[in-house]
Formats: C-alpha cells, structure tokens, sequence
C-alpha cells in the first residue's frame, strides 16, 4: 500500500522517522514534505496535497502531523472523500474506532502529545484495523461523502 505522508515544521521530525519506519516496513511512500526544517510554514501547504492524493485514490492512506494535529484534521477533512481522525495522546481504542467504524482514510497526529514510540504503534494499529462494513457504518460514510 501507498501512503502519504505531510507536516509542517511542528511534525517535521516525526514525519521524517515514521517515513523510515514504513519503508523499513514494505510501505510504499509519499512525501508531501516538508522537506526542512522551517518554522515559517504553514500545515496546509502540507495536509492539501495529502488529503487529495488520498480522495483522488493515488494512495491507500494518508498521515499528517503538526503542533496539536487538530488543524491539519480540519483541513484535511474539507476535502470530500477524506475522512480524517485525530490522535494527540490518550486511549489507542479512539484510533481501532476511527478505522473499524468511519473508515478513516487520514491519520492526524499532534507531534506534541505523541513520542517516537508511541507513534510506530498508533500508526501500526491504524493501519492494521480493517473497516467493519457494517450497513450501519457504510449508510454513513455515505452522507459524509455526498
């Protein structure tokens, strides 16, 4: 599977060590950037590229960071046909739900609340957590998507 990957200066460094990780795993990637380190960027020059390559199939799935990885949530989620899930620390249960009961196609992840572990096993599992397919799920994913 293909997946992108985008941050801002705020989720540079993760992105950088879950884009070695994923290779090292079989994954196929892409980078959005950033591509440096640099303070005056602005996570949608970043999250956009992502979350259209996700919507438009050129990727299975797309994962974002920044500072809280609330905004790069919001923005991607402007993109129909992105169903984007934030995590920023807490109970991994919100991320197996993201994935088994909306399907979520974009991972956003606040690089302040989530250590270098703490994200290879987040991502792991979000990658690894099918959709149920349940009618009652799939009904609503359609009205998101319409």
């Amino acid at each position: 599977m293909k997946i992108a990957l985008g941050a801002d200066h705020a989720g540079y460094e993760l992105k950088e060590k879950l884009k070695e990780f994923l290779s090292s795993q079989g994954y196929e990637i892409e980078d959005f950037g950033a591509y440096a380190l640099d303070p005056n960027d602005d996570y949608t020059d970043f999250v956009f590229p992502v979350a259209h390559a996700v919507a438009h199939g050129e990727v299975g799935m797309g994962v974002v960071f920044g500072k809280s990885g609330q905004g790069e949530a919001i923005a991607a989620n402007r993109v129909l046909g992105v169903r984007a899930a934030l995590y920023a620390g807490g109970n991994e249960d919100i991320i197996r739900l993201s994935r088994e009961h909306n399907d979520a196609n974009v991972l956003s992840l606040g690089a302040d609340y989530v250590n270098e572990s703490s994200m290879k096993d987040i991502v792991t599992l979000w990658l690894s957590t099918p959709f149920s397919g349940d009618e009652r799920h799939i009904r609503r994913i359609k009205k998101l998507d319409s």
